[in-house]
Formats: structure tokens, sequence, C-alpha cells
């Protein structure tokens, strides 16, 4: 499935993850204020761009010609809306605006378009695609083993029905405490926008949206039928999608607006991306700020003297698969360093990890 800073942990969450062994950074510093183009701070990403606001934003950063004007948008209160207008195109990074009548997106829009390159973008099956190459006829590309696998239909129809209740046989706490401790390392972002990357069948995506934590629940992979699956569930349970969006696209060409979004989570996913590092710095370009990265994975070096041998074998298993299981703790500290995320910090209990870093600012 290729398809995201740290907080003091809790005396209760503590008590709830006895038995794991980990370290902790200091607390977070507070959320710094954005400023508006115009200049002149404004509040923090747990406000809202009206559509009229967006529209002004989006304009502003077209006239420039330049992407990155669109990362300092001025926020404002504003009604609680899905705020679309902070995708973009994946080959030219611009905002995308609403096919019909060029102004920022909305829900109600079933096309989209780069105001730049000119791509059409569809909202079909109810996601959306915003993958490079959709619409191609002629082109097709092979993707890894693993990529491919978690594209198929019985494979997203398995994957909540006994696959990744599978995964607490490697060290996974199981959904529940796996949420809780990921909400404890995004406690300073509350309120903001929040990616769920290599979302699958959407199982992470839904209890964000329930627990109303974000603003906007980005639920992104690059599997159609894992994202045809998140719908359903949706209908099943309930859950209004007034606050989620559903989004295809590949986790090493994120379609967002530089420095827009607060949080991407990535549960039980980064060993299944073909290419970590250029995944880590996409996560890095899209994150505001202060934003923070928090994935959990399968890690190999349990047993750190055959660390060596697996870092020889995984190259050769990565050639057939595309699966990067054997990634160890401090390569993963070392890669989100280098794409310019820091103050990592972990929990880990036998080939399970939680981790989480803050983009610099």
């Amino acid at each position: 499935m290729a398809a995201t800073r740290s907080a003091a942990i809790s005396a209760a969450t503590i008590v709830a993850l006895r038995g794991f062994r980990g370290r902790r950074l200091p607390p977070c510093l507070a959320l710094p204020a954005r400023e508006a183009s115009g200049g002149g701070a404004t509040s923090t990403s747990k406000k809202i761009l009206p559509r009229s606001a967006l529209r002004a934003s989006a304009s502003q950063a077209f006239t420039a010609g330049v992407p990155d004007e669109a990362v300092a948008e001025p926020l404002v209160e504003a009604e609680p809306v899905a705020e679309l207008g902070k995708l973009a195109c994946p080959i030219c990074y611009y905002p995308l605006v609403s096919s019909l009548d060029q102004s920022a997106p909305s829900k109600s829009d079933s096309s989209l378009e780069c105001p730049t390159c000119k791509k059409v973008y569809s909202d079909e099956d109810g996601y959306w695609d915003l993958t490079v190459a959709v619409g191609s006829t002629e082109y097709s590309e092979s993707m890894p083993a693993a990529t491919e696998l978690f594209r198929t239909q019985l494979v997203s129809f398995l994957y909540e029905r006994g696959w990744r209740q599978n995964f607490i046989w490697g060290g996974f706490p199981g959904l529940e405490r796996e949420f809780e401790m990921a909400k404890t390392y995004l406690k300073p972002t509350t309120g903001g926008i929040i990616v769920d990357a290599s979302c699958g069948s959407g199982l992470f995506s839904r209890l964000f949206v329930t627990s109303e934590i974000y603003s906007l629940v980005v639920a992104l992979d690059f599997s159609e039928n894992m994202l045809k699956q998140c719908k359903e569930f949706i209908k099943q349970e309930n859950i209004s999608d007034e606050r989620l969006a559903l989004v295809r696209a590949d986790i090493s060409r994120l379609p967002f607006v530089n420095g827009s979004i607060d949080v991407v989570h990535a549960g039980a996913a980064l060993h299944c991306w073909p290419s970590p590092a250029c995944a880590v710095a996409e996560i890095s370009r899209v994150l505001r700020p202060g934003g923070i990265f928090v994935a959990s994975t399968f890690v190999a070096d349990v047993l750190p003297p055959v660390v060596p041998l697996l870092r020889i074998g995984r190259s050769y298993i990565g050639q057939l698969t595309g699966n990067n299981t054997f990634l160890s703790e401090a390569e993963l500290e070392d890669l989100c360093k280098a794409c310019g995320l820091v103050d990592f910090t972990f929990v880990r209990n036998g080939f399970y990890i939680i981790f989480s870093a803050t983009k610099t600012n």
C-alpha cells in the first residue's frame, strides 16, 4: 500500500503502554502564528478558510507565478466546511481550482483544474484521483509487487476483516491502543488538517473523523479499491463526510500546496512505500513549520547483531517486492533528520515502532 513534534506522554498513557520501551523528548512548543501574504499575524491552523478567502489567496498565487505564494494564506473564521483549497496539482504543485468558474474548489465540484498545466482531475467513485498519470489512455506504469497487492479487490476487502488484525503478532498493540498512542503525539495540532497517508480502508481516517479533533481529514491512498472500501465503511457506520475528503495519490508525489498540512499520519504503511526517502521528503514539503509526522511501521533490528545482514538482504528483497520492512530505528531517525524533520521520538514493542518528528521552522 503506497499511496505523514513530539509530545510528553501522560501518566495514564504510560500505564497503558506498560511493557513498551521508548524514549521521549521535551514537550512541544506552541504552534507558531502564520502570517498573511500582505503582512500581519493571524490565527493558527485551527481556523478554516472560507471559499472567498481561498479564492483570493489562490488568485494571488497565480498572479505571482510562484507556487510557494500559496503557503502564506491568511486564515480567518469560517463555516466548518471541507477545505479543498489545499489540494494541488501533482505535476506542478499549483493550487487546484474549480474547473467551472476558476474559483477555489468546494466539495460540490465534480472536477478540478490546474491553472498552469490545465490538467483536469475528476471526483469519480467517491474520491479525487490526483495521481500524475490519471487520464492517460496509452501509458501504463508497473508498480512494485507490494503496491499492486494492496490494489486488488481481495486484499482491500480482507484488510479490516482479518489482515490488519494479524499485525498484533509483530508487536502492534491493536487499533484502539495504536490510535490512543498516535493521539499523544498529535495534541499540539488539534483543529488543523490531517492527512492519513496510505489510509487503506480508512480504519484510522474514520477514527479521526468521529473524534472531531481535526477540521479536515484527508484519507489518502494509492489503491482505488482501498478507497472504495473506505467509502463503503463510512456509509455502513453512518459517518458524516463533511470533514472528510478521499484522495487517490502517490505518497511520493503528494497533491498538496507547500507547507499547508498540520499533520501527516501513516499507520503501518512506511514499510510498503517504494521509496521511504522520497515519501518522507514529500511529507516534509507539505507540512507547515511545526507540523508533525506520526507513523507506525515494522522494524527488524530487534536483534542488533543481525542488522548488517538485514541491510545486505534488504536490497534484494526490495528489488523483488518493493517492500522496505527492514529499516532500523536509527535509519528512521536519520531519514527524518535528512528531510528536515526533527525532535524524533518513539515507542517500541517487538517489531513494532511508532514515532513522530516535527517539521523545522
